[in-house]
């Protein structure tokens, strides 16, 4: 005897919103891979540039844990993009200081992410683009912006 399946009465959000999110993001790792980077050294990047923040701080802002960060940071330091440094606000905390040929690479590399994500945008109807973005706005900022506590937590995908 043959289970029937059950039947689907709702779009399946998550395998829609993972499939595509897979997708972009080996997109991005292509496009990124070509100057050299990976889409977590662009996060540290373009978020340590122009700011002083520590290896901490930007650890948080990119949801990498600190073994992932550490290296990041030391292949940022390899290529000459960024360096550890004394904060000037607080001698015990260390900042990741982007160099000038960072700087350089994050302009760079930033126009290559908002080229992959224009480009992505586009096979769809300008409506249609401002409705989806508008409505995953509002998931992220409401029902969708935190996890649910679990016994077993989810795996979650690198952003």
């Amino acid at each position: 005897m043959t289970a029937m399946a059950p039947t689907r009465t709702e779009p399946d959000l998550s395998y829609l919103l993972d499939h595509t999110s897979h997708v972009l993001r080996t997109r991005m790792a292509a496009a990124l891979g070509e100057i050299g980077l990976t889409a977590r050294m662009h996060c540290v990047l373009v978020h340590a540039v122009g700011e002083e923040r520590t290896q901490i701080q930007l650890a948080e802002i990119g949801d990498m844990d600190k073994t992932t960060m550490v290296v990041t940071i030391d292949a940022l330091e390899k290529a000459g993009l960024a360096e550890r440094r004394p904060s000037t606000k607080d001698r015990r905390a260390r900042i990741i200081a982007v160099t000038e040929r960072g700087a350089q690479v994050a302009e760079e590399s930033q126009r290559i992410v908002d080229g992959v994500h224009r480009d992505a945008l586009a096979a769809l109807p300008a409506t249609a683009r401002d409705a989806l973005l508008h409505g995953l706005k509002l998931l992220a900022d409401g029902p969708l912006n935190a996890p649910s506590e679990g016994p077993r937590p989810a795996r979650r995908a690198r952003q």
